[in-house]
């Protein structure tokens, strides 16, 4: 799950609806990645990616994505 391709598609990728649409889902609110994992994650590519999300956000590992973003 944490291979790079992941982590460089958390960092450039946009939320493609919502509130949060057109953000990387890397700057997404932790709050807003918890409600997803409450409600549950989108069953594809995207809901793999937010939970992928929360797991780095949950750990602090944010800067770690940083250098990736295009």
């Amino acid at each position: 799950m944490f291979d790079k391709q992941n982590l460089v598609k958390i960092a450039n990728t946009l939320m493609p609806f919502g509130k949060y649409k057109g953000q990387r889902l890397i700057d997404l609110p932790e709050p807003y990645l918890v409600w997803f994992a409450q409600q549950g994650f989108p069953k594809n590519n995207l809901g793999e990616l937010l939970e992928l999300t929360l797991e780095i956000k949950i750990n602090g590992l944010e800067k770690l994505i940083a250098p990736l973003k295009n």
